[in-house]
């Protein structure tokens, strides 16, 4: 671990005390201590938020939105957050993922493509597509018209359009991840070969 991590927060930041924080960050730091309202507690996402209070409800409200309300298949939605990911680098929201992504029975031969990169040739063509536009998204930065005309085929605009925000949303979580050098929990690998 270096130098710069706070052991009890696992980032660069300490965990803030609960009395030390207003209303608001009072009851961000509740959300992410209730078990099931978050995959990692507030050694996570949930624990950097608390020094953005303001923003953790609505951006909560926009992931549980993204997440389980906006009509994606568990399966659709794990396949999109593991794209972005593994195009993020993200070994903190890999090793979160990943199993949930079994558990909602997304083929390991679909995460194996998305994890190691490989060609998505053979696959069904919804994952096909959804790996493909990560790929373009956060590796291109372009997506191409083929794609987003099947896919827009496959969900119609507004879904489309949901699916690109739930991929924004992770990478923006992967940023946050990224920026505060989070830590894996105790106990837990890194599951993405980053070289």
């Amino acid at each position: 671990m270096a130098s710069d991590i706070d052991p009890r927060s696992g980032m660069r930041l300490p965990l803030p005390n609960r009395e030390d924080l207003d209303e608001a960050g009072r009851r961000a730091y509740d959300r992410g201590m209730t078990p099931g309202a978050t995959i990692a507690g507030l050694q996570g996402p949930a624990g950097i938020q608390l020094y953005s209070p303001k923003t953790a409800a609505q951006s909560s409200a926009l992931n549980r939105y993204l997440r389980y309300e906006a009509g994606f298949t568990a399966h659709v939605r794990e396949v999109a957050i593991l794209v972005t990911a593994r195009e993020m680098d993200s070994q903190f929201e890999w090793v979160a993922h990943e199993p949930e992504a079994l558990k909602e029975g997304v083929p390991q031969a679909v995460i194996d493509v998305i994890k190691y990169r490989r060609s998505t040739e053979g696959l069904h063509e919804t994952d096909a597509l959804i790996i493909e536009l990560g790929r373009q998204l956060w590796r291109d930065h372009k997506v191409k018209s083929e794609t987003f005309a099947k896919l827009r085929a496959i969900f119609g605009p507004n879904s489309l359009v949901e699916l690109v925000m739930l991929m924004g949303n992770y990478a923006g979580t992967a940023a946050l991840l990224t920026a505060v050098d989070m830590q894996l929990h105790a106990g837990k690998k890194p599951q993405l070969p980053i070289p």
